[in-house]
């Protein structure tokens, strides 16, 4: 099965087209000769479940398969224990949505490590998905818990905490996010080796088939001393990661990630640039 590419929400060519309404968002991946369709619910779930089932049912339509980003306030490692308690129904509602669309994996951020040691931060994250494991299992919801790597030093989420996190439950998998591991490391991705060394840490740390049916975020993204600051296009020649590596590697690795780009306005482009030139490999 070939790797799959397509846009984290809806790009500035979207509008520019004339489209409006995210109803309309799957035909207009599909026509870009995209495969992947991620609904952005960053700041909050602000549609209800038929407007769910509707947009999951013109993914349908149109052969373009959905995942869902979780809202960016869910706080797994939080000090303090209501705002964990919180976090697990905000993650019940998201997976109530991302059910509705037909999602196969919802994207939840790890939370912050700034104010307490990584140690204790990673004591409350397994307490709220400890919670959130019995909460999916009681509510019967299909879709996975996607844990993000993250691109700033103050939170957690590096690819090693996300991988220990992923084995409390089968319910659970990593979703890597190679701008944001680069950002985090001020540079570290420049070779197909550089790639497959993720890989190779998920394979050894959870499974083949993890490594094997990888979700991904993609973004060239500025940073500073302290991580993250700052989404780009592809247009950027001065922060990276560059997307062409990773494409090898996973050809090399005959590896089959869903690849949602998330780069700034351009996120259809330049999810059809990575599948062009991971075409190329082909031959």
């Amino acid at each position: 099965m070939p790797a799959k590419f397509g846009p984290g929400g809806n790009s500035k060519s979207f509008y520019e087209a004339g489209y409006k309404s995210t109803l309309q968002a799957p035909g207009f991946v599909s026509k870009c000769g995209l495969d992947l369709y991620e609904y952005e619910a960053g700041n909050g779930i602000a549609a209800g479940l038929d407007t769910f089932a509707a947009i999951g049912a013109k993914c349908r339509e149109h052969g373009v398969e959905p995942s869902f980003h979780a809202p960016y306030f869910i706080s797994l490692s939080s000090v303090e224990k209501e705002k964990r308690v919180n976090s697990v129904e905000y993650i019940r509602r998201s997976a109530e949505a991302a059910d509705a669309l037909g999602a196969r994996t919802m994207v939840v951020h790890t939370g912050s490590a700034g104010k307490i040691s990584r140690e204790t931060a990673m004591e409350y994250a397994a307490d709220t998905l400890y919670m959130v494991d019995e909460m999916m299992a009681e509510c019967g919801y299909k879709v996975r818990v996607g844990l993000e790597t993250m691109g700033k030093l103050g939170q957690l989420g590096t690819l090693d905490e996300v991988i220990k996190l992923c084995r409390i439950s089968s319910r659970f998998c990593p979703v890597v996010d190679f701008g944001h591991i680069n950002a985090r490391e001020n540079g570290c991705f420049y070779t197909a080796d550089d790639y497959k060394a993720v890989f190779d840490a998920i394979n050894k740390g959870l499974g083949g088939e993890y490594a094997d049916r990888l979700h991904c975020h993609f973004s060239k993204i500025q940073y500073t001393a302290a991580g993250e600051k700052k989404h780009l296009t592809f247009e950027d020649t001065e922060y990276g990661p560059p997307f062409e590596p990773l494409m090898e590697a996973i050809y090399q690795l005959g590896v089959s990630p869903t690849i949602i780009c998330e780069s700034d306005g351009t996120m259809a482009e330049d999810a059809k640039a990575m599948k062009d030139y991971y075409a190329s490999l082909q031959g």
